[in-house]
């Protein structure tokens, strides 16, 4: 159990190693699939450690510590730690010396701080086991901290197609018995330092929605003879609006359109809108309730301007609920994390959340995990993994109050310390797994 904060374990020489993988990783940004670079970066680091580094699918890149074999035990399942690799097509504008090197591209979303975190813990665990292994040669007992085998999941597409789809798709989790999964998203409006999270749900399932509306052109003096579509697109949000109201009374949802196109000249009928958006749910049947509602509102509109519609919602992502069997055994583990964290009780809100209102306030108890009151309309790929297995989810607070996907976006490499100190409690923390407890039933 972590019994303070990780200024208790945290050393200068683990603050410098987060800062150099960081600020290395943060000068070479990279989009989607398309990371050479980052990949061989990241294989650079692993490929040093005693670890089987794998390749899993498209630009993913995993590692896999085999603890049980290193304390002479019984093969057991496995612990994952997950982290994002890609960055945003942004032009970087945060005056830092490191900055992106690579123009249009920034790690404005905090991957190269998930990625640092994931590679220095991988480092400590390779530290664990050399010790160990020392240890054992010596003839010297061996008392083993870590009670699983250890898996590293760096993941590419998180701002994308959501890469963790195609991680699960893989295999990887079957081949190495992981039977749990963790990670970590960087939070600009918790305190710096903080670890935070929820059980149960904690962000949302994300449909990117478009409506098109085809109507007839004409001449405005002869708007008799068209079809608006315009005005049949106006129509439809303000019905959408209300449909909205009446749902989220009910169950948290959102819907908001941020485009919508329409016509060609001022003195023209429109003949067709675009109109785009996103859902954001957290349940499947107020998916399949929003998605009814804005047909009808679609076919409402179309109805009254004598206009014809294709209404498409993507797949998205699912919506991040985190195993409360997991959050239980991190409250305990992670007794003291928030130890010393800077700052006030803070708002979790915003511009990146849509949410003021009904986030409220984050709640600490002591110097334990912080608890998020309500879920966030936000959407996360880290929910792909906790449908394939258990999965806990958590927030870091930068304190800077900056947006993700901001071109200022900075953070102090000091908060991953807490992220760093957050992954040994957990990869050193033993409990009873839900197949365990079935098994002795």
């Amino acid at each position: 159990m972590a019994k303070t904060g990780p200024s208790a374990t945290a050393t200068p020489a683990d603050l410098e190693l987060l800062t150099k993988f960081r600020r290395d990783l943060h000068g070479i940004p990279e989009l989607s699939f398309d990371l050479p670079e980052t990949v061989a970066y990241v294989r650079s680091v692993l490929d040093g450690l005693a670890c089987e580094v794998t390749s899993p699918c498209e630009s993913c890149v995993c590692a896999f510590f085999d603890v049980d074999a290193a304390c002479g035990r019984p093969a057991g399942p496995a612990t994952a730690i997950r982290a994002d690799m890609d960055a945003l097509p942004i032009t970087e504008r945060s005056g830092v010396a490191f900055r992106s090197t690579k123009p249009g591209h920034m790690h404005a979303c905090g991957h190269d701080g998930h990625m640092a975190m994931a590679l220095a813990a991988a480092c400590w665990v390779d530290e664990e086991l050399t010790a160990i292994r020392k240890r054992i040669t010596a003839g010297r007992p061996a008392d083993c901290p870590l009670p699983h085998n250890v898996l590293f999941v760096f993941q590419p597409a998180e701002e994308t197609t959501g890469g963790a789809k195609n991680v699960c798709e893989s295999g990887v989790f079957e081949r190495y018995r992981a039977d749990r999964i963790f990670g970590f998203h960087v939070w600009p409006d918790l305190p710096a330092g903080v670890v935070a999270t929820r059980p149960g749900p904690l962000l949302a399932r994300a449909s990117e929605t478009t409506l098109t509306i085809n109507g007839v052109s004409s001449h405005i003096a002869k708007a008799a003879n068209g079809r608006d579509a315009l005005l049949a697109g106006a129509h439809f949000l303000t019905k959408v609006e209300a449909l909205m109201a009446e749902l989220s009374a009910e169950e948290l949802c959102l819907l908001k359109f941020g485009h919508m196109t329409s016509g060609t000249v001022r003195n023209a009928i429109s003949a067709e809108s675009v109109i785009e958006g996103s859902l954001r749910v957290f349940s499947a049947s107020m998916f399949d309730r929003a998605r009814e509602g804005v047909r009808t509102c679609a076919q409402e509109a179309c109805d009254t301007y004598g206009c014809t519609y294709d209404l498409h919602f993507s797949e998205g992502y699912p919506p991040v609920i985190n195993d409360e069997a997991l959050f239980d055994l991190a409250r305990h583990a992670l007794g003291g994390i928030n130890a010393g964290a800077a700052g006030r009780v803070a708002e979790i809100g915003g511009s990146d959340i849509e949410q003021d209102e009904a986030a409220g306030a984050v709640r600490m108890s002591g110097d334990g995990l912080a608890l998020i009151p309500s879920p966030l309309l936000i959407a996360e790929d880290f929910a792909f993994y906790q449908q394939h297995l258990p999965g806990l989810f958590f927030l870091l607070g930068t304190g800077t109050g900056i947006a993700l996907h901001s071109d200022n976006f900075v953070m102090d490499e000091r908060i991953l310390l807490r992220g760093l100190a957050t992954y040994r409690a957990l990869l050193q923390t033993a409990a009873p797994r839900p197949r365990d407890v079935e098994s002795s039933q």
